[in-house]
């Protein structure tokens, strides 16, 4: 099933649009599910990130390395 979405855009745009042998539905629809996991992205990263702040151990990474190579 789907739904109809409607976008206006200048009387300008339509004509140039036209003249143009493109799926412009294809291109939007295209367009929008690009978007929409990129926006889904962003929202696991954040989760993520607000998640990682709740951890209690937190620890210097490059001081763990750095005692790491001094003891080989």
């Amino acid at each position: 099933m789907s739904s109809v979405v409607t976008v206006r855009v200048p009387r300008e745009l339509k004509e140039k649009m036209k003249k143009l042998k493109v799926n412009w539905s294809k291109e939007i629809r295209k367009y929008i599910e690009e978007r929409v996991r990129d926006y889904e992205l962003l929202e696991i990263i954040d989760k993520a990130r607000k998640e990682a702040r709740k951890r209690k151990i937190k620890t210097d990474s490059a001081r763990i390395i750095r005692e790491d190579r001094e003891s080989r």
